[in-house]
C-alpha cells in the first residue's frame, strides 16, 4: 500500500460527495456497512482516485457474518426456500420463485421460522427480505451444491418466450466448470439484453461467460464488454475493475474522462479510435467525439488537431466540433464558424445522445443558446428514451448552460443539481466537478457568497489534481465575478488576470473568452485596461466572424467601458439594440446597469433612471441580489429609493406601464405567453420580458400571486 495515501482510521477525512453517494449505494444505504467499508478504505479510494470495491464479501463482512450466523440458525427448509429466493432476485428479479416452489413441491409455510425470526416474510408475490444484506447472506450461506440446485431448478421454469436471456443466466450460474456452449449461449443472451435495455442482466452475463470461456485469449475482450455493460448500467467502480484488467480496452478512455484523471483520456481515446477506424468506423467516430470532449474538459484544445488529423487519414466523419475547434485554435474563425454551424444543424429527431449533445457544444461556442436548448434538451430526452442513464446527466450539464444563457436561471440550477445527483450516483466525478463550478457561477449570480465559495473550492480542489481544465477556470470565473458584483473589483481583475495566464489542466481558452467582457468591466473600474483591451480584441475579433448578436453586443459594451466619457454613449446604444436580438438577458441587465450608471455620471437623470429601473427588474427576477443593490444605489444617487416590494392591489396600474398592465390582465385570465403574443402581435421574447417586469414591479413569483393581485 502507497505510504502517502494511509488507509482510514477511527476519524477519517470527510469523503468526496461523489465517494459518500456511491458508497451509500452499495451497502444499500445500510449505516452499519457505511460505516464498515469507509474503515477500510485506501487514501485513493477515499479520495475517488481508485474505485470502490464492490463484491459484497468484500463491502461489509461483519454485517454478513451476522445474517448468515441467523440464517444457519433456521430449519434446512426454511434455508432452501431463502435460497431460492434469493437466486431467483439476482442479478436481477426474474419473479419465478412461486413457480419454482410448485415444480419442486416445496412447502411455503417453512417460511413461518424467517419470519418469526425478522429475516423475511412471505406474500402472494413471493418472499420479501427484511434487508438486502439477508438476501446476500442467505444466497452466501447454502453451499455450492446447493445454489447450483437452486439455478438448476430456475432455469427449468423460465420457460417464457421473454425469459430465454434469465434462464440462460441460470444455467450459466449452475455450471460446474468451462464450457464452449454456455459461453456462446451466455454471450447471445447478453446480446438479447442489451437490445432490450438491460445492462446489469447483461453485464452478468457476459462476466459469468468470461468465467466459463474455455478460450484464455478470448477473454479479455469478454471482460472488455462486462466493463462496458457494467457502465452502461451506472456500476462505475465494477466497470473501473473490470477494465483494469484488460489492455488497450476503448473503455478505459471513457473511464478516464468520466471519472479518472482526464489528461490521460485524450490519448487514451485517440489510440483506441486509430485502432479501431479499419474494422469498425462507427465506434471510432463515437470515441473521436469523446476525444474532442477530453479537449474541452482539460482545456487542451490544441489536442484537436490531432483528432481531425486521425479523422481524416482514417476518412472518418466526426462532429463538427472537432473541426471548428480546430479552426478556431489556428485563429481562422471563419472557417471555424462555418463548421460550428453546420454541426449546430445537425440535430434530428432519431439522431444519439452524443452526437446531439455536439451539436449542443456547437450553437454554445457560437452563442446561438436557443438553438443549444432545443439540442441539448432533445440529447436528454434520447438518452433517457435509450436507457442511457450515463448519458443523461451528461447532457444535462450542457443543457444547464443553455438554459442559463436564455434567461431561465432557475431551471438551470434545477438541471444543474438534477444532474449533479446523477453523476453522483453513476460515479462520473468528472462530471460532477462540472457541475459543482457551474453551481458556483449561479452561486455568485444569486448572491449566495458562503455557496459559491464551497462550490468552487470543491470544484478546484477536484479539478486541478485530475487536469479538468473547463471545471477549474470556471471556478475562477464565479469567484471573480462573486468579487465583482460585491464591489471588489482590484479582486476581480487580479482573478482574471491569472485565469488569463493558466495553461491546459488548469485554465481554458473558452473560459478566458467568455468571461473578457467582465474582465474589461473589472480592468476598467481599477483603471488597468492594457490587458483587457488586447483580451478584447480577440473576443471582438470572435463576435465578428461568428455574428453573435449577444457577443456583439458585449463586445460593444466593453468598448463603451474603455471609452472616455460621453464618448461612450454610441457604443451603450449598440450594445442594446444587439441584446434586443440576443438571448442573454442577464448581460442585458449589466449593460443597463453600466449604461444607467454612465448617463446619471453625464447628469442624464431621466434616461439614467429609465435604464436603471429595467436592470433593476432584471436582476429581481434573476434572483442576483448584489447586482439589484447596485442599481438600487445608483437610483438612490438620482434621488430614487430604487426599493421593490409587494404591490398593493389598488396601486398595480399606478405600478405598470399600459404594455404591462395589458399583458398582465392577460396572462392573469389564463394565457399562454405565445398566446398574449399572437394577440398583440409581438415576439414571445417580448413577452417574456414584459411579465419579468411585471413580476419584478409588483413584487410577486408565480402567475398564482398575479391571478391573486388582479382578481376582481
Amino acid at each position: 500500500m502507497n505510504p502517502a495515501f494511509p488507509r482510514h482510521q477511527l476519524s477519517p477525512q470527510p469523503l468526496p460527495e461523489g465517494v459518500r453517494v456511491r458508497l451509500a449505494r452499495l451497502v444499500y444505504d445500510d449505516h452499519r456497512a457505511v460505516a464498515e467499508l469507509t474503515a477500510t478504505l485506501t487514501g485513493r479510494q477515499a479520495s475517488g482516485l481508485e474505485p470502490l470495491p464492490y463484491e459484497p464479501v468484500l463491502l461489509a463482512p461483519a454485517v454478513l457474518r451476522g445474517y448468515r450466523s441467523r440464517i444457519r440458525r433456521l430449519p434446512h427448509d426454511t434455508r432452501h426456500l431463502l435460497l431460492v429466493a434469493a437466486a431467483d432476485q439476482q442479478p436481477v428479479p426474474a419473479h419465478a420463485f412461486l413457480r419454482a416452489v410448485a415444480a419442486a413441491g416445496l412447502d411455503t409455510t417453512a417460511t413461518d421460522p424467517a419470519e418469526a425470526a425478522g429475516l423475511a416474510h412471505a406474500s402472494a408475490a413471493g418472499i420479501t427480505f427484511g434487508d438486502p444484506w439477508i438476501r446476500i447472506a442467505a444466497y452466501e450461506a447454502a453451499s455450492a451444491e446447493d445454489r447450483r440446485a437452486a439455478h438448476v431448478l430456475l432455469a427449468r421454469v423460465l420457460g417464457g418466450a421473454a425469459e430465454s436471456a434469465l434462464r440462460s443466466w441460470h444455467r450459466g450460474a449452475a455450471a460446474l466448470g468451462p464450457s464452449r456452449r454456455l459461453t456462446v449461449e451466455l454471450l447471445a443472451a447478453a446480446a438479447e439484453a442489451r437490445r432490450n435495455r438491460q445492462p446489469v442482466l447483461a453485464r452478468a452475463l457476459v462476466q459469468r461467460a468470461a468465467e466459463l470461456c474455455p478460450d484464455p485469449a478470448a477473454v479479455p475482450r469478454l471482460l472488455a464488454q462486462a466493463a462496458a455493460d457494467a457502465w452502461q448500467a451506472g456500476d462505475s467502480d465494477r466497470a473501473r475493475h473490470l477494465a483494469a484488467a484488460v489492455r488497450d480496452n476503448p473503455l478505459r478512455g471513457v473511464l478516464s474522462l468520466r471519472c479518472g484523471t482526464a489528461t490521460d483520456a485524450f490519448d487514451d481515446l485517440l489510440d483506441a479510435a486509430t485502432g479501431l477506424a479499419p474494422s469498425r468506423p462507427d465506434q471510432a467516430t463515437e470515441l473521436l467525439a469523446h476525444a474532442v470532449e477530453a479537449a474541452i474538459y482539460t482545456g487542451d484544445l490544441r489536442r484537436c488537431r490531432e483528432a481531425a488529423a486521425v479523422a481524416r487519414h482514417h476518412g472518418l466523419t466526426p462532429p463538427g466540433t472537432l473541426d471548428g475547434l480546430a479552426a478556431a485554435v489556428d485563429g481562422r474563425y471563419t472557417d471555424a464558424r462555418d463548421a460550428l454551424t453546420a454541426a449546430a444543424r445537425q440535430c434530428r429527431p432519431d439522431d444519439g445522445p452524443t452526437h446531439l449533445m455536439h451539436s449542443g457544444i456547437a450553437a454554445l461556442l457560437l452563442g446561438d443558446h436557443t438553438q443549444a436548448a432545443f439540442a441539448t434538451a432533445r440529447a436528454v430526452a434520447a438518452a433517457r428514451a435509450n436507457g442511457d442513464i450515463v448519458a443523461v446527466p451528461q447532457a444535462l450539464e450542457f443543457r444547464t448552460y443553455a438554459e442559463f444563457w436564455t434567461g431561465r436561471p432557475h431551471a438551470a440550477e434545477a438541471a444543474a443539481l438534477d444532474a449533479l445527483q446523477q453523476a453522483h450516483e453513476t460515479g462520473q466525478d468528472n462530471g460532477a466537478c462540472h457541475l459543482q463550478a457551474a453551481l458556483a457561477m449561479f452561486a455568485a449570480i444569486t448572491g449566495d457568497a458562503d455557496t459559491c465559495r464551497a462550490r468552487a473550492e470543491a470544484a478546484r480542489a477536484h479539478a486541478l489534481p485530475r487536469g479538468l481544465g473547463l471545471a477549474a477556470a470556471l471556478a475562477v470565473w464565479a469567484l471573480a465575478f462573486l468579487d465583482l458584483s460585491t464591489g471588489r473589483p482590484a479582486e476581480a481583475a487580479a482573478r482574471f488576470r491569472a485565469l488569463a495566464g493558466f495553461g491546459p489542466g488548469h485554465g481554458h481558452r473558452a473560459i478566458r473568452h467568455l468571461a473578457t467582457p467582465h474582465y474589461v468591466e473589472a480592468a476598467a473600474r481599477t483603471g488597468d485596461t492594457r490587458v483587457a483591451a488586447a483580451a478584447l480584441a480577440d473576443y471582438d475579433r470572435w463576435a465578428t466572424a461568428v455574428r453573435s448578436p449577444a457577443d456583439l453586443a458585449l463586445a460593444a459594451r466593453c468598448r463603451a467601458l474603455l471609452a472616455p466619457g460621453a464618448d461612450a454613449d454610441q457604443h451603450y446604444r449598440t450594445a442594446l439594440d444587439l441584446h434586443a436580438a440576443g438571448t442573454r438577458d442577464f448581460e442585458r441587465a449589466r449593460t443597463e446597469l453600466l449604461y444607467g450608471s454612465a448617463l446619471r455620471r453625464l447628469r442624464r437623470r431621466t434616461e439614467a433612471r429609465d435604464r436603471l429601473h429595467s436592470a433593476l427588474e432584471a436582476f429581481l427576477y434573476f434572483g442576483a441580489p448584489h447586482c439589484a443593490a447596485q442599481a438600487r444605489a445608483e437610483l438612490r444617487a438620482l434621488g430614487e429609493t430604487g426599493e421593490a416590494g409587494a404591490t398593493p392591489p389598488t396601486d398595480i396600474a399606478a405600478r405598470l406601464t399600459a404594455q404591462q398592465l395589458i399583458i398582465a390582465r392577460m396572462a392573469a385570465d389564463g394565457a399562454t405567453n405565445r398566446e398574449i403574443a399572437a394577440r398583440l402581435v409581438l415576439s414571445h421574447r417580448t413577452i417574456d420580458h414584459h411579465l419579468r417586469g411585471v413580476f419584478a414591479r409588483l413584487g410577486i413569483r408565480s402567475r398564482i400571486e398575479l391571478v391573486r393581485l388582479l382578481s376582481p
